[in-house]
């Protein structure tokens, strides 16, 4: 048996825990592998809307054992309230819910340093949803941080001064202060809470269940183009967001891994700064704005919208190795006459590509369309593949042409009841 891996494609947002959820009843295991609080995984279902953090989108099925792996980093105030959240809804999140011991910890004061060097670039802002993921990152990196599995020592405390203390130099080097106090009670409160969690070395749970026949689910957050890597640097985030990312955020070899799901939106939409070569500014971006609740599940944020990226899907479909793809929202392009698809770009030096640029940041490129007819109609009574539009099914036969992947799922709608399986996905 092999592990699945499902990530997007994008600059994140493009319906990651929907299909997690929907897919799930087929999985034994769902694990999160990299990413923090900064992701928002939103559900809908019976009538109930309900956002994920850090917490992968398998909860809600009862009898799949969810993991969040050592390639995340958890803070745990945001995980006490999202377990409570669950809890309000019928969800029992500690009987079915594992941590690894690798896991890294957020911190108050890596939220305060985050703050900090998000204000002290001034123009140059990266958006970050200041939620300390940045800091949390970069110490683990420097062999600093703090892990879950450090709650369960008798020095947790004095491990936690020492790191605060470094960080509270920095603090000042920037003249930035904050609530240390509050937001440090509330800290310890939830790393109690959080000791009455299963704390697992995750790397082997995933490699038995993997070995015993197990089927095995890799939920990736943020998205490809966000990947610290690959993505358009330096507005990224601070993590492996590919496939590569599943592997060291769990522990589990490359020549375990089976399908690769990426998941797109029929258009295109990014959080925060950073380069949007299809953004629009126009009538149609605020129809996509409007039609698609275009508003950040973490931050609130109002996102940038724009036409569909068919170079940027083409590199996010090579580096990831994806085998199958998903189309999400195809619902929000509802009342468009005539949709446009991004087939190259143009740069500055006058000349045509279609590959991903390392300057996408720094040089102005200008996207090359091809014009296709909109279906300008209702996906309301639309179970299966037939009954789409015809103009729909001509947009999914030229996106798959043009990316050379199958597109086997389709989302019209938020609800998990508004799926159509074109293809069988699983074996």
């Amino acid at each position: 048996m092999k592990m699945d891996v499902l990530l997007g494609l994008q600059w994140g947002d493009e319906g990651k825990g929907k299909i997690v959820d929907y897919l799930a009843p087929q999985y034994n295991v769902v694990a999160r592998f990299q990413g923090g609080p900064n992701a928002g995984h939103t559900l809908e279902f019976d009538g109930i809307k309900h956002v994920l953090h850090q917490i992968p989108s398998g909860i809600f099925r009862s009898d799949i054992k969810n993991v969040v792996g050592n390639g995340v980093v958890l803070d745990a105030v945001i995980f006490k309230k999202e377990v409570e959240a669950l809890k309000e809804l019928g969800v029992d999140a500690t009987k079915n819910l594992v941590i690894s011991k690798k896991t890294q910890l957020i911190l108050p004061s890596h939220r305060l340093l985050d703050a900090a060097y998000e204000k002290s670039k001034g123009e140059k802002k990266i958006g970050s949803t200041l939620k300390g993921i940045g800091p949390t990152y970069q110490d683990k990196i420097a062999r600093l941080g703090l892990r879950v599995g450090d709650v369960l020592s008798d020095t947790f405390k004095t491990k936690y001064q020492k790191l605060r203390d470094k960080h509270l130099q920095t603090l000042e080097a920037y003249d930035f202060e904050g609530d240390l106090d509050q937001m440090e009670k509330d800290f310890f409160e939830a790393v109690d809470y959080l000791r009455q969690f299963e704390l697992v070395e995750s790397e082997y749970l995933v490699n038995q269940e993997i070995n015993n026949g197990s089927k095995v689910l890799a939920e990736g957050a943020q998205g490809s183009l966000l990947d610290i890597d690959f993505g358009s640097y330096p507005f990224v985030t601070s993590s492996n967001t590919t496939t590569s990312g599943a592997c060291s955020g769990l522990g589990v070899p490359p020549n375990k891994i089976g399908e690769v799901f990426g998941i797109f939106k029929a258009y295109c939409t990014r959080v925060g700064g950073g380069p949007f070569p299809t953004e629009l500014f126009d009538a149609d971006g605020e129809q996509m704005q409007n039609v698609g609740r275009e508003f950040g599940a973490t931050t609130g944020r109002a996102r940038r919208c724009g036409w569909i990226d068919l170079p940027a899907l083409k590199y996010a479909i090579m580096i990831n190795g994806v085998t199958q793809l998903f189309m999400m929202k195809a619902d929000v392009l509802n009342g468009f006459e005539k949709i446009k698809v991004c087939t190259h770009y143009k740069l500055e030096n006058g000349e045509q590509t279609d590959i991903f640029p390392y300057e996408i940041v720094d040089q102005k490129i200008e996207p090359v369309y091809k014009e296709l007819s909109g279906w300008n109609t209702s996906l309301e009574n639309c179970s299966d593949y037939d009954s789409l539009p015809e103009e729909l099914k001509q947009y999914v036969k030229f996106l798959e042409n043009e990316l050379h992947t199958p597109i086997n799922i389709i989302s019209v709608g938020p609800d998990r009841t508004e799926t159509i399986m074109r293809n069988q996905i699983l074996a």
